[in-house]
């Protein structure tokens, strides 16, 4: 037997000490923050359920490796650590590793930042995951048990399939301390944005988890946690509607309330929208990236997917509330073709179409994506291994229709405006009534509004 602790760096950075804080005083900014900040590791929680049973596993998070409230207890020896960590705090999971290394404790770390540069993540650990780790976590177990773990466990090129996914280790969690839980039905996204850092990065193609296994960590959530939120940590949902034409009825059954992310197709599916309404769907998150068409070219490495389809973003949004599921519109500020007015710009787009909640992030280019490497080869990257400013709300490289300074002045001023609690209660009370005023034309239809 041993005893494995799975460690999380968690918690949200930034070092733009001016935006940390507005965040203070600006309660739409901060919400968004904090339901980011409050989801578990999935990806250690996966690992921790397919350990064998005899082994003692512990499951710990760390929102800040220098805070003395989350100072780490070296005195609990471990026989090995997992720890998952993303870019922006990479820094303190290194730390961390050569600490429990100092002990002893051999050390394993995975992860999108590991998988994209494991030549430097190896320097502090003893072994590096690459790729999804369930496909060779039992390897990395039975190897530390025989005393003789490889440098690195590759499984970028082993064709691991969603059927086999363990059931995650939930009951490790203290349910009081999270307002969701995430599960994850699908890995990748066909449009392949540039900047994109999800699950495209540790999984070469796009694939779906069964049905039957979704809805089994749906029930063992519900068995630890009555009445929970659930947040599918899918880079785009519904890439395959009719997978999810079958597991929404029964999505329904369980009487959950849910959270997603997705693309805007979803709003020509007006049985779909229904069937998600009726389910539980509470509001999806859309990444519209840019309030103006020209930006949008090029973004996508397949085929311009977003610019095809700009003409359409305010009447899908419309689509969509229409019928009870809120929209959170995601905009990025310093894309190639966007000048100071873009500030202006994404105001006025939320404005005219009526979006419930909107999120703005400075562009940024993570370790192992092609933005990186494009703006690192036109020596457009200001500190190429800064990995402390890959929080989405730093500047690290730079612009080209504005300077550094006006990029980082206008996203300080439209965080106050699109923030502010008037123009947040705004949002809130024009989402209502527009309902109200589609119930009264429709006084058959009943709406179950989930917010």
């Amino acid at each position: 037997m041993m005893k494995i602790g799975f460690i999380a760096m968690s918690g949200i950075r930034a070092c733009d000490t001016e935006l940390l804080e507005l965040g203070l005083t600006l309660p739409g900014f901060v919400e968004r923050s904090k339901q980011i900040a409050s989801l578990p590791s999935l990806g250690l929680l996966t690992l921790a359920g397919m350990t064998p049973k005899h082994h003692d596993i512990h499951y710990i998070e760390i929102p800040n490796l220098s805070s003395t409230s989350t100072a780490v207890d070296m005195d609990d020896r471990f026989d090995l650590v997992a720890i998952s960590s993303y870019s922006a705090q990479i820094n303190e999971a290194y730390e961390l590793a050569m600490r429990y290394r100092a002990l002893g404790t051999p050390v394993v770390m995975g992860g999108t930042h590991v998988t994209a540069l494991p030549h430097e993540a190896k320097k502090y650990c003893t072994s590096v995951v690459l790729g999804e780790g369930e496909a060779v976590w039992l390897d990395v177990l039975a190897d530390v048990e025989k005393g003789c773990l490889k440098l690195i466990y590759d499984a970028r090129k082993m064709n691991y399939s969603m059927a086999d996914a363990p059931m995650p280790a939930f009951e490790l969690l203290d349910i009081s301390k999270y307002n969701r839980l995430t599960i994850q039905t699908s890995r990748g996204c066909p449009h392949h944005c540039e900047f994109c850092a999800g699950s495209n990065l540790i999984s070469s193609c796009y694939k779906q988890k069964p049905i039957d296994k979704v809805l089994a960590e749906i029930d063992r959530i519900c068995e630890i946690w009555p009445h929970p939120f659930i947040e599918f940590a899918d880079d785009n949902s519904f890439i395959n509607k009719a997978y999810w034409k079958q597991l929404l009825p029964e999505l329904r059954k369980r009487r959950i309330k849910w959270f997603t992310e997705t693309d805007l197709s979803v709003a020509e599916d007006h049985e779909l929208l229904k069937m998600m309404r009726d389910s539980g769907c509470a509001q999806v998150l859309i990444g519209f990236e840019s309030p103006t068409w020209k930006p949008l070219g090029g973004l996508e490495l397949n085929v311009n997917w977003k610019q095809n389809r700009f003409a359409l973003y305010k009447s899908a949004i419309r689509t969509i509330q229409s019928h009870g599921i809120t929209v959170n519109g995601c905009f990025v500020l310093g894309l190639d073709g966007q000048t100071t007015e873009v500030f202006n710009d994404i105001y006025n787009f939320v404005l005219t179409a009526e979006l419930y909640e909107v999120q703005i992030t400075i562009l940024t280019p993570f370790p192992g994506t092609v933005l990186y490497e494009r703006l690192k080869k036109s020596h457009r990257l200001i500190e190429p291994t800064n990995w402390k400013k890959c929080t989405l709300f730093d500047l690290n490289f730079h612009p080209l229709g504005m300077t550094e300074k006006e990029l980082r002045k206008g996203f300080h001023s439209l965080t106050k405006k699109l923030y502010s609690d008037e123009f947040t209660q705004w949002r809130r009370t024009t989402f209502k009534h527009n309902l109200r005023t589609i119930k009264k034309q429709n006084p058959l239809e009943k709406m179950t509004v989930a917010v």
